[in-house]
């Protein structure tokens, strides 16, 4: 697995709920790249449940939409928006059994748009939710031009 650097904490976009780590009351996330999949660990906190020790469902779709964004950085090359996000609930995850797994893998990319499949695996390896999130995806100069995509060497570490 190879760690996928965050180019975006030290400038105007430095403050993102799902991946900043300057965000007190963010998420945090990592990411990392292992073949087709964008992966990534994550521990749940307790003020992010739902009922009963349970992930929040908007949090969890929070989570996909997040993870789903890196995709389009990294496999795709470019930036973009969430046009849709359809979410499955399969069982529950929780908050109080420490880590768990989100993994997303493009499906397939045409011009202007990215499907993406993510899921989330609970403290066992269960599937926990799932989700296909469509983005719309930018040239990548108009990226790198009005929405400060970086370039991809930007997220690896150099060797």
């Amino acid at each position: 697995m190879k760690k996928i650097i965050n180019p975006f904490i030290n400038g105007d976009n430095g403050n993102c709920f799902g991946c900043s780590p300057h965000n007190s009351n963010g998420l945090k996330m990592d990411f990392f790249e292992d073949g087709e999949f964008l992966i990534a660990e994550w521990e749940p906190q307790s003020h992010l449940s739902g009922f009963k020790n349970v992930l929040h469902g908007g949090i969890q779709a929070t989570i996909m939409d997040e993870i789903a964004s890196w995709v389009v950085f990294v496999k795709c090359q470019t930036s973009g928006v969430t046009t849709e996000l359809n979410a499955k609930y399969r069982g529950s995850v929780l908050t109080d059994h420490g880590k768990i797994t989100v993994r997303a893998k493009l499906i397939s990319q045409e011009k202007k748009f990215a499907k993406i499949y993510t899921e989330i695996l609970d403290h066992k390896g269960l599937l926990g939710s799932q989700a296909e999130v469509t983005y719309m995806i930018f040239p990548q100069e108009m990226a790198k031009k009005k929405f400060e995509y970086p370039g991809i060497e930007s997220f690896y570490e150099k060797e």
